[in-house]
């Protein structure tokens, strides 16, 4: 593996809002395609990489049921929505070589293998990307919880969150032009203080588990081989002693 980088296995967890670009809802093809450049760069230098996608760029289930949606089942369409994101990502990482597994929480068969633990890290030591679709596949669980989870069971070293912002902020930068952006928090900090970082589960799960968040901004070309090479990129979550 190249020695610039500071991470052996990772969990990429990329927000459906940030797949689809500046349109705002469904798949921007030149964000699949940076995306894709970056993990095959990634790849080569012999970073092993599992991916969780979110759906809101499709459908949002919790957003849903204020619409009046049963809450079961539109987060079941939730995660129909991720496996969407998910064979998008696959169909873009393969036309550039990169050899791809979509394993799914949720049995479809036709369209991708099912999530076992043990092949999933298989497929990984053979350089293989593992896109994670249908979240836990089980309703009231974000793909954020999802993430953690698998980061977990495949024993990664950090997640690296992308969204559209390139950092934890104390309040919404979007709305407020003096939001002070965090280098570094401590778990306890992101729950105490409710920041927007990723659901309280994702975060206990990683708390209790010590695997370390970075949260960065997608939209930055070469952010991702940044974070993975130990630059100072967006905002690390830790225990405390990693924090930067």
């Amino acid at each position: 593996m190249d020695n610039s980088a500071v991470y052996k296995r990772v969990l990429l967890k990329l927000s459906g809002e940030a797949l689809a670009g500046d349109k705002g809802y469904g798949i921007s093809s030149d964000v699949l395609h940076s995306v894709a450049e970056e993990i095959k760069e990634l790849i080569t230098t012999g970073v092993q990489i599992a991916i969780v996608l979110g759906g809101g760029n499709i459908f949002r289930g919790l957003s849903a049921t204020h619409e009046g949606f049963d809450r079961v089942a539109a987060d079941y369409m939730g995660m129909l929505a991720t496996v969407i994101n998910s064979l998008a990502l696959q169909d873009a990482l393969e036309k550039i070589g990169v050899v791809t597994r979509v394993m799914s929480a949720i049995q479809s068969p036709e369209l991708a293998e099912p999530y076992i633990r043990r092949k999933a890290k298989r497929h990984l030591e053979k350089g293989r990307v593992v896109i994670l679709a249908a979240g836990t596949g089980n309703p009231f669980f974000t793909t954020d919880t999802a993430a953690s989870l698998r980061a977990i069971e495949l024993h990664a070293d950090v997640i690296l969150k992308a969204t559209k912002v390139d950092g934890v902020y104390d309040s919404d930068p979007v709305l407020n032009k003096n939001a002070v952006k965090y280098d570094s928090l401590n778990y306890i900090d992101v729950i105490n203080q409710g920041l927007k970082v990723m659901d309280a589960t994702a975060v206990t799960l990683c708390m209790d588990n010590s695997i370390p968040m970075i949260i960065f901004n997608l939209k930055k070309t070469g952010n991702i081989i940044k974070v993975v090479k130990g630059e100072k990129v967006g905002t690390l979550v830790t225990g405390g002693s990693d924090a930067r």
